[in-house]
């Protein structure tokens, strides 16, 4: 089996999928794109998602050697091994097109995290459906937007719901302990992105809106995780070019959810990280700037009337969402303060229960992982 899979939530998600199916399959070959999760877990990698962690649209222009590079690492390795299945995980930009090279190869494809394409670029719908056999939706109203293709949809769950469950940490004084953080601090966790040309855009509006809480509130602090696609000596440059050095901000590579557990409230940019806060019970804010040009194109495709994930589960803006021309540092500092306590912490903190409600009650990986299997005896290969 091979999987491709080029963001850090995906190389999560994709270690518990090889760890499930080898339950099914105790010897079970898996190879392919991927992070340390997924080599903790058995996964040979092929070729590290590092490379690919940039987005956006004229973002990707610095770094398109490094997803040429790797497209051809891994599409060698597929012509190479011919793998009974391909399992391609979120990463719409490199996977959409990788389903086609493996469709013109005859190898099954299961798409485990369908790519976004309820919020923008609808027109994917039957393009994915074409390329891929099988789905695996991980929110209950994806079946909905595939309905009318030919494209086999199972809903399976979101797996963060068993990776945030009884065993994920919520101690909020021995997080603070590991991380070095101030027992009766008020802390505000940062999370500008996975992506470099996340980081470059959102991370210096974090860090202006950090200076303006700290202006009003002397005695807070901040903690940022540095993601495991990323190098921490990016992001202290990133920090040195935005003043980020004179304030005090933790910085701690990977051990994000350590961070959600200890902070009082989390800023981050839209994403994953929205919905470890919201299964954490953590309070949130949104923010995110993007380059002119690729700002201007995502109001064009975008399809809904938020980004932020649990405001669209919701049905309503239950957090607050500042992009682009609306994220300026006061009103992102307002935002966050208003959160620290009090009636806005206590009503944000109920909405987040239908949110948790409507993600499904666990069990993701394995229903993906039968999926996956019922694709490989459908191939004789029992």
């Amino acid at each position: 089996m091979m999987l491709a899979v080029g963001d850090a939530s995906g190389d999560a998600y994709a270690a518990d999928f090889v760890r499930a199916l080898r339950e099914l399959r105790p010897n079970l070959r898996a190879l392919g794109l991927g992070g340390e999760q997924m080599a903790a877990a058995g996964v040979e990698l092929v070729a590290h998602q590092r490379e690919l962690a940039v987005g956006g649209f004229v973002e990707l222009l610095p770094d398109l050697h490094r997803v040429v590079r790797t497209w051809f690492r891994v599409g060698a390795a597929l012509d190479r091994t011919r793998p009974d299945l391909l399992v391609l995980v979120d990463s719409a930009g490199f996977n959409v097109p990788f389903a086609r090279r493996a469709q013109r190869k005859g190898v099954p494809i299961l798409y485990y995290v369908c790519p976004q394409v309820w919020a923008w670029r609808r027109r994917r719908v039957r393009k994915i459906a074409r390329r891929v056999d099988r789905l695996a939706a991980i929110f209950p109203f994806e079946s909905e937007v595939y309905a009318g293709s030919k494209a086999a949809v199972d809903y399976v769950g979101h797996p963060l719901v068993d990776r945030l469950g009884a065993e994920a940490p919520r101690d909020r004084e021995a997080a603070r302990r590991s991380l070095g953080l101030p027992a009766a601090a008020t802390v505000v966790a940062l999370f500008p992105g996975s992506r470099r040309d996340e980081v470059r855009h959102c991370l210096p509006v974090m860090t202006d809106a950090a200076a303006a809480m700290l202006a009003r509130r002397p005695e807070l602090h901040f903690a940022l995780p540095v993601a495991p696609s990323l190098e921490r000596a990016f992001i202290e440059r990133r920090l040195d070019g935005a003043n980020g050095s004179r304030l005090p901000i933790r910085v701690v590579e990977g051990r994000s959810l350590d961070v959600l557990v200890a902070c009082d409230v989390a800023l981050s940019k839209p994403g994953t990280t929205t919905l470890e806060a919201v299964l954490l019970e953590r309070p949130l804010v949104v923010t995110a700037r993007a380059s002119a040009l690729t700002a201007v194109l995502v109001r064009r495709l975008v399809q809904v009337d938020s980004l932020t994930l649990p405001n669209l589960i919701a049905g309503r803006a239950i957090v607050p969402e500042l992009l682009q021309g609306d994220a300026v540092p006061e009103r992102i500092a307002d935002a966050v303060l208003d959160l620290l306590d009090g009636e806005p912490r206590s009503r944000q903190l109920a909405a987040f229960a239908d949110v948790r409600r409507a993600l499904g009650g666990g069990g993701a990986a394995r229903r993906a992982a039968q999926v996956a299997e019922e694709m490989l005896v459908a191939r004789g290969l029992a």
